[in-house]
């Protein structure tokens, strides 16, 4: 099994996260944040990964802290998971719909990092989540697991809709970007014969 545990502590968090690549979905998530426990959890589900989450941050001054270094260390989880790539499929991809919402992601895991997200939101909260903490969080994970990471609502109106559309489609991309390649599985999947 493909497992990493990555912990972090500041001033303004502490985390410690448990990550399994070849999981069923079994998942812990504890974060003091409502809706970002569930948008966590749905990705470990719809992601088949075993992922532990605890993390006290400073949420008396507001939600931005925790949710974006969770970002940070699941993105580190993923890199120290995922290894050298040998026989990854590397590339995923999904277009998902939620109720009246389609979003698209794409994943590459590529080792140079870049993230482009083209969504729009109404609202500034969903629950306790800050919504702007969306890209902070996507970003976050993506520079810190060296994936190149693709989002775009194509249609929607509801937030919690939207950002449950792309914690599922990330999901998605993530577990087959993640998998192994029966055919190549002994291969880096790079005419470099490297990722970084």
């Amino acid at each position: 099994m493909r497992t990493a545990t990555t912990e972090r502590e500041t001033q303004e968090t502490k985390i410690r996260i448990s990550l399994g690549l070849d999981g069923s979905g079994r998942r812990n998530i504890q974060t003091g944040i409502g809706v970002f426990d569930h948008m966590l959890d749905l990705f470990a589900k719809h992601g088949l990964f075993d992922l532990e989450v605890k993390c006290t941050g400073d949420l008396n001054i507001d939600a931005h802290h925790t949710i974006e270094d969770v970002g940070i260390v699941l993105g580190s989880a993923f890199a120290k998971a995922i290894g050298d790539k040998k026989g990854i499929k590397r590339y995923g991809q999904r277009l998902l719909p939620m109720d009246e919402v389609l979003c698209l992601c794409a994943v590459d895991f590529c080792g140079r990092p870049y993230f482009v997200m083209d969504a729009k939101f109404e609202t500034e909260k969903v629950g306790e989540f800050l919504v702007e903490c969306v890209e902070d969080f996507f970003y976050a994970f993506a520079i810190n697991s060296g994936i190149n990471l693709q989002l775009k609502i194509l249609t929607g109106r509801n937030d919690h809709h939207k950002i449950e559309a792309m914690f599922k489609s990330f999901a998605r991309a993530m577990r087959e970007a993640c998998e192994i390649d029966e055919r190549a599985k002994e291969e880096i999947p790079s005419t470099k014969g490297v990722l970084v």
